[in-house]
């Protein structure tokens, strides 16, 4: 899933910044199991890592206990965060057009995000499609309040019913001053 331009950010801020993704299509605990093992089997000290996961159908017992092994493994050296979706990463991009605050299945996101591409003349929705960074870019900082306005409705809450919410907008504060406007 598009959600940041990898390649180029590890390009263009080599010395100050590079940025890993692995266990796409992962459970919840296992991606945390598997990052902090990375973490810990590398000769680097990763000041940061972000366990990024939606719910779908996991059981809330393994979503909500990503954000709390998140919190009991950080340090001061390495701080680990929970950035979930809840219920898919599709919510992310449907808060790039506007507020929803309707809890709805996965499935129903998809043709949602086609009515808006389509309205906007970026064609139809398709899962894991490589141009979403580009096409949403423009509407990011949107997307982001967006977000944010979930999250308030959504304190206090636990991941697993914190339904629709995102946390995905803490990852791209933390680089959008890397992100390229175009």
């Amino acid at each position: 899933m598009a959600l940041i331009p990898i390649d180029i950010i590890n390009h263009q801020y080599r010395e100050k910044i590079q940025l890993k993704i692995f266990g796409e299509g992962d459970n919840t605990l296992r991606l945390f199991w598997d990052a902090r093992q990375k973490a810990l089997d590398s000769a680097n000290i990763y000041r940061h890592i972000w366990i990024v996961y939606d719910t779908d159908d996991f059981p809330a017992s393994q979503i909500d206990l990503v954000m709390q092994l998140c919190t009991e493994y950080s340090t001061e050296e390495t701080e680990y965060h929970a950035v979930w979706s809840n219920q898919c990463m599709e919510l992310w991009y449907l808060l790039h057009f506007g507020f929803m605050h309707s809890d709805i299945r996965r499935e129903e996101y998809w043709p949602k995000l086609t009515d808006w591409l389509t309205s906007i003349g970026a064609g139809k929705y398709l899962k894991n499609r490589r141009d979403m960074y580009q096409i949403l870019r423009p509407y990011m900082n949107f997307a982001i309040a967006n977000a944010k306005k979930l999250d308030a409705l959504n304190r206090g809450k636990p991941p697993s019913e914190a339904a629709p919410g995102t946390k995905i907008y803490e990852l791209v504060e933390k680089l959008i001053s890397y992100l390229p406007e175009k």
